[in-house]
């Protein structure tokens, strides 16, 4: 069975507390994300270890749904999410630091697929890097223009 590791990185021209509360806060991934419609919490806000948060988005042409839970945070450094059920079995790890001008921040996606998804498993990397390449990009732009 083929995994998928995507990590992509890019330094945003704006201050670490600013880039790590926006992007560690789930209600904003439909903002800067481009294949997610939709974020629902089933917990209180504001984001915790423990908290989960109902997804939707679109895929390759298809739909996807699928509820995240937050297993770590340590805020304006790290935040790492899994889904608690869905069918792709996905991790998501962000990551902050300071970078001289602004902030460096990580966003890597790993997972095992099963069944047809693991034969396109190579295809679903791509296609993956593409899109947090493009979402790491618009995340900038949002950030950066609110500095």
């Amino acid at each position: 069975m083929a995994a998928v590791d995507v990590r992509v990185e890019r330094v945003i021209h704006a201050p670490l507390a600013r880039v790590a509360a926006y992007a560690a806060d789930p209600s904003n991934a439909p903002e800067w994300y481009a294949n997610i419609d939709s974020v629902e919490w089933r917990t209180e806000p504001p984001v915790r270890v423990g908290s989960e948060m109902d997804f939707v988005a679109r895929f390759l042409g298809r739909r996807i749904a699928y509820t995240y839970r937050v297993e770590e945070l340590v805020p304006s450094e790290r935040l790492v999410m899994a889904t608690a059920q869905g069918p792709f079995p996905m991790r998501t790890e962000y990551t902050w630091m300071s970078a001289g001008v602004g902030t460096r921040m990580t966003l890597r996606n790993t997972g095992r697929p099963s069944g047809f998804a693991s034969v396109a498993a190579p295809i679903m990397k791509a296609a993956m890097r593409r899109a947090t390449n493009k979402d790491l990009a618009r995340l900038a732009q949002i950030v950066e223009r609110r500095a």
